[in-house]
């Protein structure tokens, strides 16, 4: 994966962000400046035949968990294992033994498929239930949870 605070595609961060978040430009604006100010936070990206496929955006939050924040796919590039493979080269990377997501019902079934556990918080906005994601690995599942 490739950082994305220095990509020089900003269109292609824009197009991403937005497919994982409610699509208003001045929000997917906000969102990439809080990545590019907060050097805490990371924005990284796949590559495939020389274009953005991918991304993920990631807040650590203690020393060996994160939180997911954003991930995206390209709609092309879709179902082909490249948001298992961010997530996994993330946590092999940087070492993580856990991550948290937050999400709708559309894509829970992705965090179920990739082993979170899951938790719905209900009604979270009207209409709108959302879901708590958490994948626990230990050390010796890792090897093991990235070859699936």
């Amino acid at each position: 994966m490739i950082d994305l605070k220095a990509y020089p595609n900003r269109k292609e961060i824009r197009v991403l962000l937005g497919a994982c978040m409610w699509p208003d430009d001045e929000r997917i604006s906000n969102e990439f400046q809080a990545y590019i100010k907060d050097e805490s936070r990371q924005l990284l990206g796949k590559i495939r035949n020389e274009q953005l496929v991918g991304l993920i955006g990631i807040i650590p939050i203690l020393d060996r968990e994160a939180e997911l924040k954003h991930i995206a796919v390209l709609p092309a590039y879709r179902r082909q294992g490249i948001g298992k493979d961010m997530i996994d080269e993330y946590m092999q990377q940087y070492g993580m033994d856990s991550m948290t997501a937050e999400t709708d019902k559309d894509a829970v079934g992705f965090y179920r498929n990739m082993g979170f556990q899951i938790t719905s918080l209900g009604e979270k906005y009207p209409g709108v239930e959302r879901f708590q994601c958490r994948l626990v690995i230990k050390t010796n599942e890792l090897a093991e949870h990235e070859q699936s």
